[in-house]
């Protein structure tokens, strides 16, 4: 407190200050009482913003870094790679697997290092995938194997979200958790967004809409990497100088390895499946759908006909990232559980509307071989294309208005569903520790910090599995079982339909059907 006087002849009188956040060295936080009114709007709030601000760039560098093969796996071919489209659909489905698979020793290392150090070491690792890849482009000779090895440790991106979730969870109140998550993850999401926007223009391929020409000498997909080389620099220094740690968000692996045997972590991952997985699969083979459905250049030096891929690759990622602190912010006022049935509802609808479009489509015949494509490049104003191959794209280019604003609107429900799961995570834990201790107690006081701990644990565990459906994706369209690239597309839209329709009957009865004779506080409906 402060001592203030009104003149000479007045007594001291005692002010109050603002509680203020205990510190110690290493810039750990060790009193952290966000749902104390008083505390959080005094001395909480401010704290909490920074670290969300600086945690938002880092996260975003790693998802740039972890779809970065989304677009560049497009663009090898054109840069001297003759690679096939299933392996193309491969490479960009690699990194969608080892992101999944680390995000649950990422949302482990928080606990056990502490966000702001964790978050150093975590886009310090970035500089792998890059620079690896920065080298690889610029030798003709790299094999196949060496760039599927690189793919995957830009994986290591894909860990950043999980960390950065369960980090950021410690930091706000209940009541705010799903809008400050949202806008988390949503500052990520647009990663993915920014790397396909940018990406062609800064390689030199064109892009935004055709304003930016391609360059005249070629395509140099290693400008990229070093772009991000030196992000990761910068959001290294930036959590050394901004970010805090939360002593009490530290706790040991066994405890936080416990939420595997609470049922809801794996009905939540299901869940997430359809809307994070649904998200990070499309993200990463929109470039490569486009590409093969709608447009045709066999070489850079051969005008291109039909639709670009570099003017319209990042527009899902763009609107799913958009759309999810709406989900977020409607799951506050609304409930989690009835935005994530309409967000289902959604996927249904849209996955059926591309399936209809994608009747109206053409088969295009597959891109020449590699000696056709050395021979078209020696002599390229000797080659033109086939009137059938002309029509095709002409036909599949009237198409293309329709099929991408269906596609957007898919974007827009998984970003929606994204933002009301991670709502209902943290609230599900909570319900826990409502219904098993008396209001105003000291054991409901540690009983939520206890389900905060469990909520971050278990963020990271659903987010490992959702991302999963981030590889299943990529590897669906280009089915094994179907020949025809087109057929392949149709086959997996109908797959994915019938399993956003078993998604939402899940919602519908586990998170918002009241059974008969059930106490109105009791279950987890309408969390």
């Amino acid at each position: 407190m402060t001592l203030t006087t009104n003149g000479p002849d007045e007594s001291v009188v005692a002010a109050p200050t603002a509680p203020a956040a205990q510190r110690r060295g290493g810039r750990w936080i060790d009193d952290w009482r966000p749902e104390d009114p008083e505390f959080w709007e005094s001395t909480a709030a401010p704290i909490a913003k920074r670290n969300l601000i600086w945690s938002i760039f880092a996260e975003h560098l790693g998802f740039s870094v972890w779809l970065i093969w989304s677009v560049s796996s497009v663009f090898l071919v054109a840069q001297g790679f003759a690679f096939t489209p299933s392996q193309l659909f491969f490479l960009v489905a690699i990194p969608n697997l080892v992101g999944a698979l680390i995000r649950v020793p990422y949302t482990l290392a928080v606990g056990r290092f502490g966000g702001r150090n964790w978050t150093m070491i975590s886009a310090g690792l970035l500089l792998i995938p890059t620079l690896s890849f920065a080298y690889a482009v610029t030798q003709p000779g790299t094999p196949y194997w060496v760039f599927c090895v690189i793919a995957a440790t830009a994986g290591f991106g894909g860990g950043n979200f999980a960390s950065s979730m369960a980090n950021i969870n410690f930091f706000y109140p209940a009541h705010l958790k799903g809008a400050a998550l949202g806008l988390n993850a949503a500052g990520g999401n647009l990663g993915v967004a920014i790397i396909q926007l940018f990406l062609p223009v800064i390689v030199g391929g064109a892009g935004i809409f055709g304003l930016v020409k391609a360059s005249e000498g070629g395509i140099h997909l290693q400008r990229a990497a070093w772009v991000y080389a030196g992000l990761a620099v910068v959001a290294v220094l930036a959590a050394f100088f901004f970010m805090d740690n939360l002593s009490n968000a530290r706790t040991d692996t066994k405890q936080q390895l416990s939420v595997l045997k609470h049922r809801h972590t794996w009905v939540m991952s299901l869940l997430y499946i359809g809307t994070f997985g649904s998200f990070i699969g499309y993200s990463a083979a929109m470039p490569l759908l486009i590409k093969l459905n709608f447009w045709r250049q066999p070489v850079p030096a051969v005008e291109g006909i039909g639709i670009n891929f570099a003017f319209y690759a990042f527009l899902g990622a763009l609107v799913g990232s958009v759309a999810r602190p709406l989900g977020g912010h409607l799951a506050d006022r609304f409930g989690g559980a009835r935005i994530t049935v309409l967000a289902f509802g959604g996927l249904v609808l849209g996955t059926l509307g591309i399936l209809l479009t994608l009747g109206q489509l053409q088969e295009l015949p597959p891109a020449p071989d590699k000696a056709a494509l050395a021979a078209i490049a020696a002599d390229p104003a000797a080659f033109s294309y086939p009137d059938s191959v002309r029509a095709a794209v002409e036909n599949n280019a009237d198409v293309f208005p329709v099929f991408l604003g269906i596609f957007l609107f898919v974007f827009a429900c998984t970003g929606i569903g994204n933002g009301s799961t991670y709502k209902m995570i943290p609230a599900i834990f909570r319900k826990d520790a409502v219904v098993a201790t008396a209001e105003g107690s000291p054991e409901r006081e540690l009983a939520v910090l206890d389900a905060t701990k469990k909520s971050s644990a278990a963020v990271g565990i659903i987010g490992a599995v959702g991302a999963i459906g981030g590889f299943l994706i990529p590897i669906t369209f280009n089915s094994p079982w179907v020949t025809a690239p087109l057929d392949a597309t149709r086959s997996a839209f109908t797959i994915f339909t019938a399993f956003y329709v078993v998604c939402l009957v899940v919602t519908f009865t586990v998170y918002l059907r009241r059974r008969k004779g059930a106490a109105a506080d009791s279950g987890y409906v309408g969390v």
